[in-house]
Order: structure tokens, then sequence, then C-alpha cells
């Protein structure tokens, strides 16, 4: 029964620690953001950030999973995140404080202050109508959670006192006497429940229950003291297991963070051995070491670790960055034709995950018009060896588009902001306007194949035109860019005045070919190839209209814009209707759809 009680409050205490964990993200998102992004090239500073953070979520694994979402990202340098990571660890000791001084109060009944925090936590979140209601609501929710958990855990824990379990306290004494087995066990156990301040809490619940039965609280002490070294390594595996998915620098920013652990562990070991390390404890907290008071002696020590090591490596944070880039080498290549920055850990946190959809979302754009510039070149100087590179970039955006409408689905399902929830579809819309482009750029590949193949060329006053029309679909392009990227509904209203110039040329080039054809100045095939050329760069503009009229709107798609989609896919032969919003343009490329779909 005394295991079950355990068990459970264990159980509670992690649920607990998860909702206010996430309450607190939720509604500190934007001050996360904010904070971390203030981190600049002091070292200093980006500790103090680091411990900022983890006190504000109360999970140094929550943050150290947003610095390697950040670094992959490239919104944080390796020797930024390694100062953050050193942060983290010092700000992570405030948990262990709060238990200590919950649990070094015997005569406190724990769960009748638990209770009322749990109903009006569920008030809040069941009752609240904003947001921000509902997560603070949460915040309250998992506090309480988590104290009436610790209750449980205390409760349990109060069979160590007894004799009959004689046994386990032999057990634990066993372990304690061979410190670094006790290492290994703390580390075990926190890898394998994922919460240092869970594991953290064990102990010191365990040990102050343990220190009634002996008559030597000092010797709790020193058992205690291995575990918590252990909970710090075994604390980093959330960071490697975010990991697994990030580039080169969000992998070397995890080893970074394991590594700190493991070496100041190695150091810190043997002064545990000889007994040095107790003492000092000791003399950090002055006063009687009792039953009542070990708890706090426990937090000194692990407040001492993890400042003191912070401070050391601190003025070597170079180093250890060079350091684990020895150990995982690589090149970091954030121009690679896929997404990069697209950080799963961080779609819990809206806030930080739609500045990465939006940067992914140029880089997409970029790497269309890339295509586009690419096709052009084949085109004008008949090479239709640049096919295979117009391919690969356009399979790019392919890429680009399935991922981002992935990321996306995956953000529609979390709690959002109505602002976030309206920018969704309006996103989606805009990627697949990106893609469409990717193709075009592809069509006008081929032309070029067609026309160096025939033997073809454009007349003086065709090539003239070609040029006209691709540099006025340029600087529409730029426009565009500079509107997604930074917001400019300034530039997205050149941009649609730029469309109607680009229409003007469709309709004016068009004439002029059939002209040239009829005075038989131009080959009836190269006149239609060029109608095709003319025909794709309009229908590019017609992509970047919609995705400048989604700036225009505010980032919410309007019933104009839909019908002005609607009929500009009636006109290309591709009408289908918009019942599903993320589904591709065009019939044989559905890779959104597939993006819905596996999802």
């Amino acid at each position: 029964m005394n295991i079950t009680v355990i068990i459970g409050g264990l159980a509670l205490f992690l649920y607990g620690m998860g909702l206010m964990s996430d309450g607190l993200k939720r509604a500190a998102g934007d001050r996360l953001r904010t904070m971390l992004g203030r981190v600049t090239r002091y070292r200093l500073s980006g500790m103090a950030m680091g411990a900022g953070v983890t006190c504000l979520i109360q999970s140094s694994s929550a943050t150290t999973v947003i610095v390697v979402g950040l670094i992959n990202a490239g919104l944080l340098t390796l020797a930024q995140a390694v100062s953050v990571v050193l942060g983290a660890n010092i700000g992570t000791t405030i948990t262990s404080w709060l238990v200590s001084f919950i649990v070094g109060l015997p005569a406190l009944k724990i769960s009748a202050y638990a209770l009322p925090f749990i109903a009006a936590g569920f008030g809040l979140t069941t009752f609240g109508r904003r947001r921000r209601t509902k997560n603070i609501g949460q915040i309250i929710l998992g506090f309480g959670l988590l104290f009436l958990g610790l209750d449980f855990m205390k409760d349990g824990m109060g069979y160590l006192a007894d004799k009959k379990a004689s046994p386990l306290i032999a057990l634990i004494r066993a372990i304690g006497d061979r410190p670094l087995l006790a290492v290994l066990a703390g580390a075990g156990f926190t890898m394998a429940i994922q919460s240092s301040s869970a594991s953290i809490a064990m102990v010191i619940v365990a040990m102050t229950q343990t220190a009634q039965f002996s008559e030597h609280p000092s010797e709790a002490l020193r058992i205690a003291i291995p575990f918590i070294l252990g909970d710090n390594i075994g604390t980093t595996i959330t960071a490697q297991l975010a990991a697994l998915r990030t580039n080169i620098n969000g992998k070397r920013a995890a080893m970074a963070h394991t590594l700190f652990n493991v070496i100041g562990v190695a150091v810190v070991l043997p002064l545990v051995y000889i007994g040095v390390y107790p003492q000092l404890v000791e003399w950090l907290y002055p006063g009687p070491l009792t039953g009542a008071t070990l708890a706090y002696h426990i937090s000194v020590a692990h407040t001492a670790f993890n400042l003191t090591a912070a401070l050391v490596v601190l003025p070597f944070v170079g180093s250890v960055a060079r350091l684990v880039t020895w150990m995982l080498p690589g090149r970091q290549t954030p121009e690679a034709l896929q997404p990069v920055t697209l950080e799963e850990h961080l779609v819990d946190t809206p806030s930080l995950a739609m500045p990465l959809i939006r940067t992914e979302t140029v880089r997409m754009l970029k790497t269309a018009w890339a295509a586009m510039d690419t096709a052009y070149a084949a085109i004008q100087e008949d090479k239709p060896k640049l096919i295979d590179e117009v391919s690969a970039k356009e399979d790019a955006t392919d890429k680009f588009q399935t991922s981002i409408t992935r990321y996306l689905v995956s953000l529609s399902r979390r709690p959002l902001e109505d602002e976030t929830a309206n920018e969704l579809p309006v996103l989606m819309h805009s990627v697949n306007d990106i893609e469409r482009m990717g193709d075009h750029a592809m069509n006008i590949a081929e032309i070029a194949v067609r026309k160096f193949e025939n033997g073809h060329r454009f007349s003086d006053d065709a090539e003239a035109e070609c040029r006209r029309m691709y540099d006025r679909v340029g600087v529409m392009f730029d426009h565009v860019l500079t509107a997604v990227e930074h917001g400019d509904r300034a530039a997205a209203a050149c941009a649609l005045e730029d469309e109607g110039s680009i229409n003007e040329m469709d309709e004016r080039f068009r004439e002029t070919q059939i002209v040239r054809m009829s005075e038989g100045r131009c080959h009836a095939l190269a006149g239609l190839i060029f109608t095709d050329y003319v025909h794709n760069m309009e229908k590019i503009g017609d992509h970047l209209a919609n995705i400048a009229q989604g700036i225009l709107g505010g980032g919410q798609w309007g019933e104009q814009q839909k019908l002005q989609q609607q009929a500009e896919e009636t006109d290309a032969g591709i009408y289908r209707p918009h019942a599903d919003e993320t589904a591709a343009d065009e019939p044989d490329e559905d890779s959104a759809s597939a993006a819905m779909a596996d999802e």
C-alpha cells in the first residue's frame, strides 16, 4: 500500500509539474522569446537569461529543449546556447527549495493548502473564457496537483521511519556508501521519469524520512548528495532526445549540456568520497543538521554544485563550444534546400513556433524564385542542362510545402490565440502559392528544352519582351519578399500594383507576338513557346499577388481572396472547391493534402 501511495504521489507530482510548466510557457511565450532574444555576446547575460527562464517555467529540461530549438533555428549561436544552458542548471534549483520548504515543515498538512489551489485552478480552466485566464488556471491547477502528489509521497515515505523498513533503509545506505553507484542510480531514475525536479523531490522526501530513523542526520546528507549529482546528469536526456531531429548545432548544444554536467559531477565526486563536500554544505548552511533541516541542506548541496560549476565554466564557454564541435564534426548548412528550423519541441509554444514558420516560408519563397531565375537563364541562354537544377529546386519547394503544412496542422491542434489561429490558413495558402510558383518555373525550364531541341530562336523584339516581363516579375517578387519577411503592408500594396503591370504585359505581348507571326518575323512554333513563357510568368505574378493579399488582409483569409483564387484556377482549367483549404491547386501535385492525411 505504501509503495502504491508513493508511485501515485509521484505520478501526481509529474502531472502537476507538466501542467504548471505548459501553462507557464503558454502564458509567458512572448516573454520567453523576448528574454532569450536579448541574449547577446555577453556570457553573463546569457546565463542570467537561462536562469530566469527556468525559474519562470520551472523546468531546466524545457529551457534546454527551447534552446536546442532556437539554435536549430539559427536564432542563437552555439556559444550563446552554452551560456543559457549554464543558467538553466542554476534556475532549476528553485524547485528543490520549494520542495524543501514544504517538507521541512513536518506539522504542515500539505493537502489542506493544495486542494484549494486545485479547486481554483479547475474553475478557471473550465469556466474561463479568455485564453489567458485558462492558462493561469492551468498553472494554479498544476501547482496544486504538484503539492498534493508531494503530500502523498511524504506520507508513503513515512514507512521508511518504521523499523520494519530496515531492509529498505539498509539498501539505500548500501547504495549511498558507493557514491558512484548512487550517481548512476540517480541518473537512471531521472532518465526514466525525465524530470530532475521530481527525482530531487523524491530524494529530499526519502532522506528526510530516513533521517528520522537515523541517529546521525549527517549520514543521510552524505547518502543524498551523490543521488543529487546523478539527477543532474539524468536530466540531460531530455535535450538529447530533442536534438535527435535537429541540425548539427542543435546536437552540439545538447552535447554541451551533457558534457557540462558530467564533468561537474566528475570533479565533485572525489570530494564526496573523502567527505569534504558534505562538510562544505554544513558550513554553507550553519546551524544544527536535524531531520527537519536536512531538506534545506540537500537544496544547498544542489544549488552549490550548479552555481559553482556554472561560474567556473562560464569564462570557458568558447572552449566548450569548440570542444563539442570537435566531438561532433560536421558543417552547418543553413542554406540547405529543406526546412531546418521547424522544431517540433516548440510547437507547444505558438509564440516561439510562428517565427520559425515565417522563416521557412521566406526560405521557400527564395528557393522558388531561385528555380525561376535558373529557368529563365535556361530559356535565354539555350542551356537545357539547367533543367536538372530547376528540378532540384522545384523538388525542394515540394519538401518545404509538405513540412510547413504538417507543422501548421500540428500547431493548429494546440490552444491558440485568435490572431495566431486566423493566420494559419493564410500561411497554408501562401505556402501552396509558393509551391505553384516552383511548378511554373519547371514549366519554363521545359519550355527552354523544347526551344533548344527544335532549334527555335526568338526575335529581338521577343527577347526584349521576355526580359521586360522577367524584370517586372522580379520587382514584384522583391516586394512580396519584403512583405512576408517584415509584414510590410506598403510593400504588399506595391506588389499588387506590379501585378496590374504584368497582366497588361501578358495581353500586349500576346498581341504583338501574333503580329510578328502574321508578318513572318517569327516561326509559328517559336511563337507558341513564347506565348507559353509569357503565360507562366503571368501565373507566377498571380500567385505572388495572392500572397500579398494575405498580408494586406491582416493575416486573415477573406471571402474576396477565396473567390479570386477560384477564378484564377478556373481560368487555368484546374478549378476545385476550397472545402479542403490545404490541398494543392494542381491535380497531380497534392503534397499538402498528403501531409494533412499523414497527420
